[in-house]
């Protein structure tokens, strides 16, 4: 019998969006209160966004522009290192009685992004992810994700102290302690990379051991089904949770493995790479998440994911909606004859041609010998349609592009505006 972490994964599809949509308004506001946000959504009525259309209509905020905020007001005396995006700071600590928390630790992440930690008993949310896992209340629990400059080792660590497991800090690197730790302490569940769980097992086969795991929650790289029927066969059932250093827990998977299903505490919306826009349900295209957290309130943040939503309802009797998980990069844009493409180009022809279907502009040749081609679908071109893309594709990118015409339903789902096939010599 399926066990649930709360009464929340099975209420009614319905009441979940309804009570999603209610924290919304207050969401927004609270971003606004943000130096950043409030450049970001000036002019928006908070009271207004109530509802998925009128959630779309705000702009998307991509972790690029989070990274030269921060790198623009770092560069300034006194600067916000959160660049003006987190409500919370840390000196607040240091404050007398009655002021507000700040953060309770701050991590860094490549570009270098800082993000804070607000407070909570799981603050990152991630206890959900682990305890679809199989991870229970007395579980020793080896966490080899990384304790240092970025968040992974306490996502992980609040997480299992929340489900009152015990937690081996293992970190990364030091793999000969870490096994010795793994021999002698005999941990039930371990937490971090597939692919150093392999290179544990592998270890310890090859030293006569018998490690003593038997689940996991795993992520941070991708997870092919190779590697979980491989762990499998040792007796490891592993599962992997998709989230970010800056929103926390987006999606985890659950038994049995038919996608995965959504947080509790975020607004997934699936866009059109480049674009602000949602596209349908089973379409690829970049995940953009709202995630109702008043200490770091990103509303409408480009993970620059792709994934897509999966219809029907998740077979484990969880409610919320499923991705079908990580399907690669949104970022596309490409550099042709010294003029950069964007996705936002390709998506902007789609709108000026709204008889198409699926689009695919691939670079092809070699660097600084290049040539562009646009893939079309169209059911029933036009005379002059190829013509007439190619005089939008030439306005759009300053470029020009031959045109093919292909039957509707022919090019790959896949999310891909621009597909750069260049070889380097």
């Amino acid at each position: 019998m399926t066990e649930f972490y709360d009464a929340l994964e099975t209420r009614s599809a319905d009441a979940r969006e309804a009570a999603l949509l209610a924290a919304l308004p207050a969401q927004v506001a609270a971003a606004q209160r943000t130096p950043a946000f409030a450049s970001i959504l000036a002019g928006i009525d908070a009271r207004a966004v109530g509802s998925r259309a009128a959630l779309a209509q705000l702009p998307v905020t991509r972790k690029s522009e989070l990274l030269a905020r921060q790198q623009l007001a770092r560069s300034a005396a006194g600067g916000d290192p959160f660049g003006g995006f987190s409500a919370i700071g840390w000196r607040s600590l240091a404050g007398g009685a009655g002021r507000a928390r700040g953060a309770r630790r701050v991590f860094q992440s490549p570009g270098p992004i800082y993000e804070p930690e607000g407070h909570g008993a799981d603050y990152w949310r991630f206890a959900r992810a682990l305890f679809a896992a199989g991870f229970r209340d007395g579980d020793l629990v080896h966490n080899s994700f990384g304790y240092h400059l970025t968040p992974a080792g306490s996502m992980m660590e609040t997480a299992a102290l929340a489900l009152g497991c015990t937690v081996f800090p293992g970190g990364v690197g030091n793999t000969e302690l870490q096994l010795q730790a793994m021999a002698e302490l005999r941990p039930e569940a371990y937490a971090g990379t597939p692919s150093f769980l392999r290179i544990a097992l592998e270890k310890a086969e090859a030293a006569g051991q018998a490690l003593s795991i038997r689940k996991a929650s795993v992520g941070g790289e991708a997870f092919p089904a190779a590697l979980r029927d491989w762990l499998a066969q040792r007796g490891i059932a592993a599962y992997q949770s998709y989230g970010t250093a800056d929103l926390g827990l987006i999606a985890y998977e659950t038994e049995p493995r038919e996608g995965l299903v959504l947080d509790e505490q975020v607004i997934v919306e699936i866009v059109r790479p480049g674009t602000h826009e949602p596209v349908g349900e089973g379409e690829v295209g970049e995940v953009v998440v709202t995630a109702l957290n008043a200490d770091y309130p990103l509303v409408r943040f480009g993970t620059g994911d792709l994934s897509a939503l999966l219809p029907g309802r998740c077979p484990s009797g969880r409610s919320a909606p499923r991705i079908r998980g990580w399907l690669g990069r949104a970022d596309q844009t490409a550099k042709v004859r010294g003029l950069f493409v964007h996705p936002a180009q390709v998506a902007e022809l789609m709108k000026r041609h709204p008889e198409i279907g699926r689009v695919r502009l691939v670079v092809s040749g070699e660097m600084a010998n290049d040539r562009m081609t646009l893939k079309a679908e169209s059911a029933d071109p036009a005379e002059g349609l190829a013509d007439r893309l190619a005089t939008s594709v030439r306005e759009l990118t300053k470029l020009r592009a031959e045109v093919e015409l292909h039957p509707s339903g022919s090019l790959p789902n896949d999310g891909k505006l621009i597909e750069d096939l260049r070889s380097v010599g």
